[in-house]
């Protein structure tokens, strides 16, 4: 990708003297030329403050040699520059690609940074069953068949699941579940579902339903209205009353999906809207999903960024880093122009493997979505921007209550969930000046098998131990934002004097710790608050700061109970024949078929699992050693 390197580091100094600022940018450009490629600005602490691509770095570097002209977001980053790296690329497209990938490496506190980036939702319509099941997904797409998305929400998925389920009846269910069926489930009953699982229909009767849901998905539901209006016709003149319903509620399903999707764009079949809006400083970005003439939802996107940024800085940074692990549209419809819209469309295109549009309508009705898209925008950050006042005034009482020198930028609360030991949890949420940061709640298998079941102060200690133990080897210098200013944890003076001797022993003992202890008598709003070296106190009844706790403790609550019920429900549905080796979901899937259960299959003989197709004399042997060693 490149062709050259950093530029040598005697240009950053001057008869003797460390040159810095406009000064130092001014004598890199005498010794750089007309290449293509990226240039990074760091401080004195050789912290990367800025990532730039450049179609002509010595034009480009040459604009911030200037004294004046620029916004107080750009005059700050000069001021502190002191050294500057320089890679030059073959092409403009590879010095936005290498761009992009330094920033989401080095997160440059300049540079604009989309913080949520999150995956989305698909619908899928799997193809490896002779009867394909439908359902959600999420993550990388390793299972055969068709997908359709992406969708703003897992809501937005499930309303949609939900009219096609009524609409065309197809299996929800797992595979093992259908083959282990007896009898139509209520999904039947409730004319949710065909029941293939029982015979209750033909497989070329669900293929060709199976195929009038994807030309739905694809944006083909008149087509198919027609053809399902044609078919009830002719069932009636045939005197086949029974189908001649059915076909008739089909029909009357997709209406009431088509009248409930909202916005369904006639002259765009498949785009992306991107709308910004800034204000105060502050961003957002708005995007709405179009799919075969259907809105498939909205998402909001609060990057980072100083006062200062412009919408088209903001845009080009924010498309570059949301598609870097998206696939793109055939068209993406934007609210304002941007800098290098050439460079980005071969980027985009690239990465999608087709040509990818990039559009700033400005009358129809791909200008009116783009106004929709722009006005949710600027709505969206007018609620955050009152919720975050809100939230600073909060944070200030915190501080205030228990004296912090600042308001805290991370509070981390910590607490446990188990039954009398087994499945134990440790949960961590975080809060911070923008609320509830879920990005970033962790969970902790409690590992330790040495624990008496039932220790809390053991449980406590495993987990902050491992977390702090990582945080002090990933950034020693606590430079990043990973590091709380305030503990809270769930328990009185004991719980906080062990956590205590714990954060002593890591060498963190620094941090701010309070124990959130229920009062006299465990009653709501009489909370006592404990600290090391300090008498406990509680807080005015009224207080917010105090609601404000009480929220905090109540969903660190909530994270660590739903965590310890996920694990253990899986382990209550775990299945034996998941720990054999060699044992996969095809043959998994053949032995549950043959024998109806996992405890059949461990009273079998061997020869009686040689029956089971895909079973060789040598799985047969693994199998029966396993159950049979284990007893």
């Amino acid at each position: 990708m490149t062709d050259g390197c950093d530029l040598p580091d005697g240009a950053a100094t001057q008869q003797g003297v460390r040159l810095k600022g406009h000064a130092l940018i001014a004598d890199y450009v005498s010794r750089l030329d007309g290449s293509p490629g990226v240039y990074r600005m760091l401080n004195a602490a050789q912290e990367v403050l800025y990532v730039g691509k450049a179609r002509n770095l010595k034009a480009r570097v040459s604009n911030y040699a200037r004294t004046t002209g620029h916004s107080g977001r750009i005059a700050r980053m000069i001021s502190e520059t002191t050294h500057m790296m320089f890679l030059t690329t073959r092409t403009e497209t590879e010095a936005l690609l290498l761009e992009q990938n330094l920033i989401k490496q080095l997160k440059p506190r300049y540079n604009v940074l989309l913080r949520d980036d999150k995956s989305f939702p698909y619908i899928l319509i799997a193809g490896d069953h002779p009867f394909p099941m439908i359902r959600k997904h999420r993550g990388a797409r390793t299972v055969k068949g068709a997908y359709f998305g992406p969708f703003a929400s897992a809501s937005a998925v499930n309303r949609t699941l939900n009219h096609l389920e009524r609409a065309f009846q197809l299996r929800n269910c797992s595979d093992a579940m259908f083959s282990s069926r007896t009898r139509a489930c209520l999904q039947y009953q409730i004319k949710r579902c065909s029941g293939p699982c029982v015979g209750k229909i033909s497989e070329d009767d669900y293929r060709r339903t199976v195929a009038d849901a994807q030309r739905f998905l694809e944006g083909k539901s008149s087509s198919i209205q027609q053809d399902l209006a044609a078919e009830m016709s002719a069932a009636s003149e045939a005197m086949e009353y029974e189908r001649a319903a059915a076909l008739r509620d089909r029909i009357g399903a997709l209406t009431t999906v088509q009248q409930s999707q909202g916005i369904n764009p006639r002259s765009v079949a498949e785009a992306d809207v991107v709308a910004v809006h800034l204000e105060g400083g502050q961003a957002c970005v708005q995007v709405f999903f179009i799919r075969a003439h259907q809105s498939w939802g909205n998402h909001d996107f609060y990057p980072r960024t100083g006062a200062g940024a412009e919408e088209a800085e903001v845009l080009e940074a924010f498309l570059a880093q949301f598609y870097d692990a998206k696939e793109p549209p055939k068209t993406i419809l934007l609210s304002h122009e941007i800098e290098d819209a050439d460079l980005m469309i071969d980027l985009l295109s690239t990465r999608a493997g087709r040509k990818v549009a990039l559009a700033v309508p400005k009358r129809g009705e791909k200008a009116e979505l783009v106004e929709n898209a722009l006005r949710n925008a600027r709505e969206s950050l007018g609620r955050k921007m009152s919720e975050s006042a809100a939230q600073a005034k909060l944070l200030l009482g915190v501080a205030a209550a228990f004296g912090l020198p600042k308001p805290p930028d991370r509070i981390e609360v910590y607490d446990n969930s188990h039954i009398q030991g087994a499945h134990a949890v440790g949960g961590m949420i975080v809060a911070g000046p923008e609320g509830l940061m879920k990005s970033s709640y962790r969970k902790f298998n409690i590992k330790g098998e040495d624990l008496t079941p039932g220790d809390d102060f053991g449980m406590m200690k495993e987990v902050l131990t491992r977390r702090f133990e990582r945080l002090l080897r990933e950034d020693p210098e606590r430079k990043t934002d990973l590091w709380p200013d305030l503990l809270l944890i769930d328990g009185g003076a004991g719980q906080v004097s062990a956590v205590h001797e714990i954060m002593v022993a890591l060498g963190v003992a620094d941090i701010a710790m309070v124990g959130v202890a229920k009062g006299i008598d465990r009653d709501l709003g009489k909370e006592e608050f404990h600290r090391i070296g300090h008498r406990p106190m509680a807080l005015p009844r009224q207080d917010p700061v105090l609601y404000y706790i009480q929220r905090l403790r109540d969903e660190a609550h909530r994270w660590a109970i739903g965590a310890h019920r996920a694990k253990r429900a899986k382990a209550t549905m775990a299945n034996p024949l998941d720990e054999i080796p060699g044992i996969g979901a095809t043959r998994k899937r053949a032995l549950l078929a043959h024998f109806g259960s996992a405890k059949a299959v461990s009273r079998a003989g061997e020869s009686d699992l040689m029956e089971v197709p895909g079973i060789s004399a040598a799985m047969a042997e693994t199998i029966w050693n396993f159950f049979n060693d284990r007893g």
